[in-house]
């Protein structure tokens, strides 16, 4: 018998995000599957480790017997590292983070997205990672998220064909991985079928500017704004969302710290 490869999927969006259901069970297909995924969301919290909190970790069920699954009370960050440290009796041959609920394009948004720091933290012990995140229409936005994923609309076959994307990327990945250090950022549009072309990109650069309105005197509190993109460029992750492909970023950490050659 042909031994599967193992996967550790983790997300930002919580443990209870159907997004994050249906990679693993598109996953399951092809990897043995272990989940180290936080209790509650950790949206925008980058590459935060609890540093001044005790990080409770506890077995989960839901994705059935065939899958070891943990709910740890932390950031995306903590659960990758608690795993890979603490948990997992064999060192797993990727990392995989999301399917986020929404992009992570720019620069801005990467260095801000727990998902994308999920995988970071396996790129940075050398395994090979990648960070998935889905688009969602903006009409949908707020009953996709409310509902944790679970909405009865077309837009499910989106998902489905994405989820079944990642599965077939993960493998890809493990037969070419990124040098160690490196990952890749995977973004699908909101309308992705089988058949919708991948395209390399690179994270574009957009002006955020505010991210907090006031609410009382001397109490601000998040309000997410598109921004003013910088860079349209249509090699850019962002453009190329827009124009309906799937973008493949490579952030390579690998060079971090090194002189220039």
């Amino acid at each position: 018998m042909i031994k599967q490869p193992h996967v550790l999927v983790t997300n930002d969006d919580g443990i209870d995000s159907h997004f994050l259901y249906k990679l693993v069970q598109a996953l399951s297909g092809q990897f043995k599957v272990s989940v180290a995924a936080p209790t509650y969301e950790q949206s925008w919290i980058g590459r935060a480790v609890s540093r001044h909190k005790e990080v409770s970790v506890a077995v989960d069920s839901r994705f059935g017997a065939e899958v070891d699954a943990w709910s740890i009370n932390g950031t995306p960050t903590d659960c990758v590292n608690i795993a890979l440290g603490n948990l997992l009796n064999t060192r797993p041959d990727i990392v995989v983070s999301g399917i986020n609920i929404g992009y992570n394009t720019t620069e801005t948004l990467v260095l801000s997205s727990g998902t994308v720091a999920g995988a970071i933290e396996g790129a940075l012990w050398g395994i090979p990672a990648i960070a998935f995140s889905q688009c969602v229409p903006r009409e949908l936005f707020a009953a996709v998220t409310e509902s944790k994923g679970r909405i009865d609309s077309d837009f499910s076959s989106t998902l489905d064909s994405a989820a079944n994307h990642a599965s077939r990327i993960s493998i890809e990945t493990l037969k070419s991985p990124p040098a160690k250090g490196a990952l890749f950022n995977i973004n699908f549009p909101a309308n992705t079928q089988t058949d919708t072309i991948i395209r390399d990109t690179y994270p574009a650069k957009i002006q955020l500017g505010s991210l907090y309105q006031e609410v009382a005197p001397g109490k601000y509190r998040f309000r997410f704004t598109e921004g003013i993109m910088l860079d349209t460029d249509e090699r850019s992750d962002r453009m190329t969302l827009d124009a309906g492909f799937i973008s493949r970023s490579l952030l390579d950490f690998s060079r971090a710290g090194r002189p220039s050659s």
